[in-house]
């Protein structure tokens, strides 16, 4: 266990979906006139319980005040640090359509540490373009390049019956973490990490809360 480790307790999932949230808000805040910020008011901005709005902050340790509050910047800082934005990661993207082409052109990434270098596809019209400066390669070129430049992270945006060939593709580059946009379940070597994006299944949750919504009317 590294000290960065020691000094962070377990979080859920949850909670840590919501942590990009704190960081957003703080950062629109006028810095100059909001020095400290408390939980109450973070919880009031975002239409969420103040308690739960303590707990996780509590779990990344930013020493928050009782009765006054937190330090602005040092919680945006420790936000920034717990969520890794704070350090820039590579990624390479597989699938220059639609979607890998709205990927490659979304500059908000970088604001998140991430930063997708390159794009590769097997079509012979797209392969040597360019997409927001961005060249896409030929995916035989995969391998070769992320060994050379030490890319940790990939992203799948091909259709689902290519995803599979691309992922132990994107393993025998030694990419570590695969952020996966295809609608295809991947088998993947137990040191890979996968987060796969399943629009199909948002989309229902969505159609479902609708429902229920409107059902109440």
């Amino acid at each position: 266990m590294t000290e960065l480790d020691k000094t962070y307790t377990a979080i859920s999932v949850q909670a840590l979906k919501r942590l990009p949230l704190y960081l957003n808000y703080l950062k629109s805040l006028d810095r100059e006139k909001t020095k400290i910020i408390s939980s109450p008011a973070i919880a009031k901005a975002l239409g969420l319980n103040e308690v739960q709005v303590r707990k996780d902050l509590a779990a990344i340790k930013s020493g928050g005040r009782p009765r006054t509050g937190y330090l602005l910047e040092k919680l945006i800082g420790d936000l920034d640090t717990y969520l890794g934005y704070s350090n820039v990661n590579e990624a390479v993207l597989v699938g220059a359509g639609h979607l890998g082409r709205a990927l490659i052109s979304y500059q908000g990434f970088e604001t998140y540490g991430l930063n997708i270098v390159v794009g590769f596809d097997v079509d012979e019209t797209v392969v040597g373009t360019e997409i927001c400066g961005k060249k896409v390669l030929p995916l035989e070129k995969l391998v070769s390049l992320c060994h050379r430049m030490h890319v940790n992270i990939g992203i799948i945006a091909v259709p689902a019956e290519n995803a599979q060939e691309v992922c132990d593709l994107m393993v025998e580059a030694g990419i570590l973490a695969i952020w996966n946009f295809a609608p295809a379940q991947l088998t993947v070597p137990a040191h890979i990490l996968v987060q796969n994006e399943n629009m199909a299944s948002s989309l229902a949750l969505l159609s479902k809360h609708l429902k229920k919504k409107m059902s109440k009317a």
